[in-house]
C-alpha cells in the first residue's frame, strides 16, 4: 500500500466499526427501521425501541466489540512473540487455562470479579506451564514454545471435558453454550472496553520495540531491548487480554488468528499500525458475527463461536493459499 492508503486505514476501520454497531442495534428478532433507531438513540422518552436498544442490544454489541478487539490484539502479540503467523491464545493454551479457571469458579458458585480473577489465574498458570516446559538447555525457542502450547492446550481440553462430565446435568447446557462462545449474558461491556483502551495506550509507545522483536531476539538484544523481560511482559499481557475475553464471552476462536494475519497482508508489519487496527477490525468482525448469530434463526440464537469458526476456517485457508510462495 502507498502512503496515502496507509494513512486512510484508521478512518476506514472506524467507519466500518460504527456501521457494524448501527447494524447490530437495528437488527434482531425485532428489527428497527432507520427512523426508529435514530429516535431510540437520540429521542426522548422510554419507548419500547429505546429499551430494546439501550438495555439489550447496546451492552451486548459493545461487549462483542471489546472481546473481538482483545482477542485480535492478543493474537497479534503472540505472533510477534513467536514470529509465527499461526500463533494465537487458543493454540498456545491461554484460552484453555482461562476456561478451566472460569468454569471452576462457576461450578463453585462464584461470580463477578472472582470469575475474572480465576480466568486470569488459569491463563497465567498456562503461561507458566508453557514457558517452563518449553525451556531447554539454551532456553526456549519459538518452535518449541509453539509445540508445547499445542500440547498444553490439548491437556486443558481434556480437563474441560472431564469437568463437563462431572458437572450437574442442569448446568451442562449453559456451560456448553458458554464454551462455544456466548454473548447473550454480556451485560457489562465497560470492563473489557477499558482494558482494550488501556492496552492500546500502553502498546503504542512500545511499537518500535515490538517491531524489532518481530525480527528476532538477537537483533532486538543488539538494539537495546531487554528481550526476556519484554517477552514475559507480552505473554502476561496476552494472558490478561485472553482472560478478560473468555470471562466475558466464553471461548471464541479464529479472531486472534485471522485478523492479525489479514491486516498484516494489507498494512505491512509495523506494529504501530497493526495493533490499533487489530482492536478495530477484531471488534468489528466479532460484532458482525454476533449480529449474524442473533438473526440467522431468530428468535433462537446461535453461539457466536460457531459463526467465527465458519467464517474463520475458509478465510484463513484462503489467506494461506494466496500467500503461498
Amino acid at each position: 500500500m502507498n502512503g496515502r492508503s496507509l494513512s486512510f486505514w484508521p478512518v476506514a476501520l472506524t467507519a466500518l466499526a460504527l456501521a457494524a454497531l448501527l447494524l447490530a442495534l437495528a437488527t434482531g428478532s425485532s428489527s428497527l427501521s432507520v427512523a426508529k433507531l435514530m429516535q431510540a438513540l437520540f429521542g426522548e422518552g422510554e419507548s419500547l425501541a429505546h429499551t430494546l436498544v439501550f438495555d439489550l442490544r447496546l451492552p451486548r454489541a459493545l461487549s462483542a466489540f471489546a472481546v473481538g478487539g482483545l482477542l485480535a490484539v492478543a493474537g497479534a502479540l503472540m505472533q510477534v512473540l513467536l514470529r509465527n503467523p499461526l500463533a494465537d491464545p487458543y493454540v498456545l493454551g491461554l484460552s484453555g487455562g482461562a476456561s478451566i479457571g472460569a468454569l471452576g469458579a462457576m461450578l463453585a458458585g462464584l461470580g463477578g470479579l472472582l470469575v475474572t480473577g480465576s480466568a486470569f489465574a488459569g491463563a497465567l498458570l498456562s503461561t507458566l506451564l508453557v514457558f517452563g516446559l518449553a525451556q531447554g538447555r539454551g532456553g526456549w525457542t519459538p518452535a518449541r514454545l509453539l509445540l508445547t502450547g499445542v500440547v498444553v492446550a490439548s491437556g486443558w481440553g481434556a480437563l474441560v471435558t472431564l469437568m463437563l462430565a462431572m458437572s450437574p446435568a442442569e448446568r451442562l447446557p449453559g456451560m456448553l453454550y458458554w464454551l462455544m462462545g456466548d454473548l447473550a449474558y454480556a451485560r457489562t461491556p465497560w470492563p473489557p472496553l477499558v482494558v482494550l483502551l488501556l492496552t492500546c495506550a500502553l502498546l503504542w509507545p512500545l511499537g518500535r520495540s515490538l517491531n524489532v522483536l518481530a525480527r528476532g531476539s538477537l537483533q532486538a538484544a543488539a538494539l537495546g531491548v531487554t528481550v526476556r523481560g519484554f517477552e514475559w511482559g507480552i505473554y502476561l499481557l496476552a494472558s490478561l487480554l485472553t482472560a478478560v475475553a473468555v470471562t466475558t464471552a466464553g471461548s471464541i476462536g479464529f479472531v486472534g488468528l485471522v485478523v492479525p494475519h489479514m491486516l498484516r497482508l494489507v498494512l505491512g508489519n509495523d506494529q504501530r499500525r497493526i495493533l490499533p487496527a487489530c482492536a478495530l477490525a477484531g471488534g468489528t468482525l466479532l460484532l458482525l458475527a454476533d449480529t449474524l448469530a442473533r438473526t440467522l434463526i431468530a428468535p433462537e440464537q446461535l453461539p457466536v463461536g460457531v459463526i467465527t469458526a465458519l467464517l474463520g476456517v475458509p478465510t484463513f485457508l484462503l489467506l494461506l493459499y494466496r500467500s503461498r510462495p
